[in-house]
């Protein structure tokens, strides 16, 4: 699925290490106190927003900083600048609820983090389909230098992403918690978490293939560790917290993982997944314009697995809903399972 067993194999697997403990540790920061959420969310991203339009006005001027800046060369699309302001909304509400800030406080805007999750989840089955588009069962290349391979893999994921949408259950039942360092959504369980987790890795796949060994493995890994382990109910204000943090980092560093369209990596870290079946040789090779070399078959299992998975949970929350009798989407439906109770005895229900 990756190449990580050759001479690089130590750097790729203890960065891996380092990029998911990294992402913990910040979390840990950004959750427990309202300064470090302050300066995650609020104080960091503003200065980068400034640093991006300047290389915005400065590259249109022809200035050659701008111009060369691994920013602008490498990390240009859409889809990284939407996702990186659309997680940034997502833990900035998710403070709203949890401090009981402003609008935080209404009933009507429980419904936040559901709207939040559906549109980043809309914005990669976006990507997904434009992938597809793109390049059916061949090779193109994107703005950003990373040659992808469309085809339907990402037809299949995407419908797997419209899908995990519906999994979403109890959006009006989100909650601060009672300690006050999270926003609990109880009905946000192991079921929720795992289709998600598998839809995203294939979308990683999929559409960031250089990416991907670490924003499809550590940054799913980081939030589902700390659900599982400390932090029930708080998933999603986990996965929002580390996907903003590594959106931020990515955006200004993108060669820490690249390897670019010639088949050059930065650092011996770098991977690539098995699409590249020969790996920088075959990126060689469809520089020459060849359209051999490409093994997409792990994009295709693992997209088909992605939708069975959310076609199986989408059956499950059906049924549950339908033997309880009630809405899905405004009742909880996951009452009777260990991580509902755990979750919802620490959420403060008088709020």
């Amino acid at each position: 699925m990756f190449q990580v067993f050759g001479p690089n194999a130590a750097y790729q697997w203890g960065m891996l290490a380092v990029v998911l403990f990294g992402l913990i540790a910040l979390n840990e920061v950004a959750r427990r106190t309202k300064m470090g959420g302050y300066i995650m969310f609020y104080v960091i991203p503003a200065i980068l927003t400034i640093y991006f339009i300047a290389i915005a006005i400065c590259a249109k001027k022809g200035m050659s900083w701008a111009l060369n800046n691994q920013t602008y060369l490498y990390m240009n699309g859409w889809f990284h600048y939407f996702k990186l302001y659309a997680s940034l909304l997502g833990c900035i509400g998710f403070m709203w609820i949890k401090y009981q800030w402003g609008i935080g406080k209404c009933h009507w805007f429980k419904c936040y983090p559901f709207l939040i999750v559906a549109a980043n989840i809309i914005i990669a089955v976006v990507s997904d389909f434009e992938s597809a588009i793109n390049g059916w069962n061949s090779w193109w290349l994107s703005s950003e230098d990373v040659w992808l391979y469309g085809g339907l893999h990402n037809v299949l994921n995407g419908l797997a992403g419209i899908i995990n949408i519906f999994l979403m259950t109890g959006w009006w039942k989100v909650y601060g918690s009672k300690d006050g360092k999270d926003m609990i959504w109880a009905d946000m369980g192991l079921l929720y978490i795992i289709t998600y987790d598998i839809w995203n890795f294939a979308y990683t796949y999929n559409c960031l293939p250089t990416h991907s060994w670490y924003c499809g493995l550590a940054l799913l890994l980081a939030p589902t560790i700390a659900a599982l382990l400390w932090n029930r109910g708080g998933w999603i204000q986990n996965r929002a917290n580390t996907l903003c943090i590594w959106c931020m980092f990515a955006q200004v560093f993108p060669l820490f993982q690249e390897t670019n369209s010639k088949g050059i990596q930065f650092f011996k870290w770098a991977v690539l997944p098995g699409l590249y079946s020969n790996g920088t040789d075959t990126i060689a090779n469809i520089t020459a314009g060849s359209s051999a070399g490409a093994d997409p078959k792990w994009m295709l299992m693992i997209s088909a697995l992605a939708l069975v998975a959310n076609v199986i949970g989408l059956v499950i929350v059906i049924k549950r809903a339908k033997a309880k009798k009630v809405n899905p989407y405004t009742n909880d439906i996951f009452e009777d399972t260990a991580y509902y109770q755990a979750a919802i005895a620490r959420a403060d229900l008088t709020k």
